[in-house]
């Protein structure tokens, strides 16, 4: 009996990781707070938007051309995005973006997969949950803070005219200090005293010129 637990507690702490690595390393000071759509949206916060679709243009629309990094191929597919949906703006794409590593990060640990599901496609969904499930199951338990996103830019974006499909890539760099305990309160993984640094290379997706303004999150890497 004793050694099926421990092998239990192994292959929890295994897909655990392995989610981990496909996050990418993340950190954070700040208590983390799990988001509330409810609560937000009584404060008149919209219901979570990655981005807003932009059905308000900016008062100075920013040129493609000056997103930092962006290639050329991106560019003219950025480009392409705006003439199908005007109100579009990377840079408001970005901030929105931004928002969203912080939020799904900290549900995911929080274990809060009523927030994750309409963020996230459905085989990421997947792989986020059952990780969840697999940390629950063997009573492992994540203290985290967020403690800020050190750089956000796009690495790369496609979109396909014939559906207004739009598939924009963002590389993060963040930083979280993450800790996980076994039932006994103790650490598995992790260091309270070291905040790590991570890149992750995150995907969303949208059709544009859609009523529904969510991107959602469609493939994660490092």
């Amino acid at each position: 009996m004793m050694i099926e637990l421990v092998l239990l507690a192994a292959i929890a702490i295994f897909v655990f990781a392995k989610l981990k690595n496909t996050l990418g390393t993340r950190t954070g000071f700040e208590d983390p707070t799990r988001i509330d759509p409810a609560a937000e949206k009584a404060r008149g916060r919209p219901d979570f938007v990655v981005v807003d679709g932009g059905q308000k243009p900016s008062a100075e629309p920013e040129p493609v051309e000056d997103i930092p990094g962006v290639d050329a191929d991106s560019a003219a597919a950025l480009r392409r995005m705006a003439m199908a949906e005007p109100g579009f703006s990377p840079r408001e794409f970005l901030g929105g973006a931004r928002q969203a590593y912080e939020w799904i990060l900290m549900a995911y640990e929080n274990g809060d997969k009523k927030t994750l599901r309409p963020l996230l496609a459905d085989d990421v969904y997947e792989s986020f949950a059952a990780a969840i499930d697999a940390r629950k199951a063997e009573g492992l338990t994540v203290e985290a803070r967020f403690v800020g996103i050190k750089d956000a830019r796009i690495f790369s974006a496609i979109f396909t005219e014939e559906t207004g499909d739009a598939d924009i890539e963002i590389r993060f760099t963040g930083e979280l200090v993450s800790v996980v305990r076994n039932v006994n309160h103790e650490i598995v993984e992790g260091d309270p005293t070291e905040v790590r640094r991570q890149t992750d290379l995150w995907t969303f997706t949208r059709r544009m010129g859609s009523s529904d303004p969510n991107w959602i999150l469609t493939a994660t890497g490092g």
